[in-house]
């Protein structure tokens, strides 16, 4: 039996090798990092369920994010957890709530780092949906003038990045419409496109107060089982004016994120969520696994997939293992 001619270790060799074929590079510039921002004063309050993950006051946030930026991470996302909560969600939508101020306070301190808002009443309101209650309902068409009004605030406030998350029929296009008629036609549209009805979100509802008060909310975010209607959602949301997609959650989803590369022709980015980094962070605290390498595995997988942005908890403790 003849070898084979072509010997694949070749290119294996020496880490001088494999840094020179290596198909998938991450790096700093591919993060997205999330901060959860509440009311007080010198808040840094450890979130149970996210090993590593606090809730910041203001004046604590600032900081925050300044580290973030000295490690060469280009942007976060902004979750507010306000004071009070109603059935509106007002709270969303006030000019000097919390993410409101968020916002003022980090562009004034780190005007070069890209600030990203949360768009969804969910965390403001006191059932816990996403939208507007009726009757145990959640409507969608009521909801998209607050999703609006939540968005011109944040955009008014300074956000470079709006993100509807909710998942309500038609909220891209209403948004759009209100940052236009209102001078923010540069403000960008970052849409949770393909977002799933997914039990990873578990650690996320504790840390941002958000559970439902009752029922789910499989009636709005997207099936597990399908991946055909993902392609429906996401061309529906760049028709009505998103400038970048999200897939929601990312692990799960790998598939999903590289069908929606393949087919779109703006950019993608993945959510690799609170579930997600938890179940690394346990592993690893167990010694079950290696943390660090894991980590980096899991978002090197998401960028494989075609991802070029990637929402992750992760993103400090990547940028300072990219930064070695």
């Amino acid at each position: 039996m003849v070898f084979p001619i072509h010997r694949s270790r070749r290119l294996r060799q020496s880490e001088g090798v494999l840094r020179m074929v290596r198909e998938t590079i991450l790096s700093t510039d591919d993060l997205i990092d999330p901060y959860f921002v509440c009311e007080g004063k010198g808040v840094r309050e450890k979130i149970s369920a996210m090993p590593g993950v606090s809730r910041f006051s203001l004046d604590a946030l600032v900081s925050e994010v300044k580290e973030s930026y000295s490690l060469g991470i280009p942007a976060i996302i902004l979750f507010g957890i306000p004071d009070k909560k109603d059935a509106r969600g007002s709270e969303a939508y006030n000019p000097k709530g919390i993410v409101q101020r968020a916002i003022h306070d980090i562009k004034s301190a780190v005007p070069e780092m890209v600030v990203i808002t949360d768009v969804c009443i969910d965390e403001y309101t006191d059932h816990g949906h996403c939208g507007l209650v009726e009757e145990g309902r959640v409507l969608n068409d009521p909801t998209l003038e607050l999703l609006s009004k939540m968005a011109l605030t944040h955009s008014e406030a300074g956000a470079d990045i709006v993100a509807p998350s909710d998942m309500m029929d038609g909220r891209v296009q209403a948004i759009r419409k209100t940052l236009d008629e209102s001078g923010h036609q540069d403000r960008i549209i970052m849409s949770y496109a393909a977002k799933y009805a997914s039990a990873f979100y578990g650690p996320f509802r504790e840390a941002a107060d958000s559970s439902p008060k009752f029922g789910d909310r499989r009636s709005y975010q997207m099936d597990p089982g399908n991946a055909s209607e993902s392609l429906r959602e996401v061309f529906q949301d760049i028709e009505e004016g998103a400038d970048i997609v999200i897939v929601k959650p990312a692990l799960p989803y790998l598939d999903i994120i590289h069908r929606v590369r393949q087919e779109v022709n703006i950019p993608v980015a993945a959510y690799n969520v609170s579930g997600e980094y938890s179940m690394v962070k346990a592993a690893a605290e167990r010694d079950w696994v290696d943390g660090e390498r894991v980590m980096m595995e899991v978002l090197l997988s998401i960028k494989r997939a075609g991802a070029q942005m990637i929402l992750t908890y992760f993103a400090r403790d990547a940028a300072r293992t990219l930064n070695r």
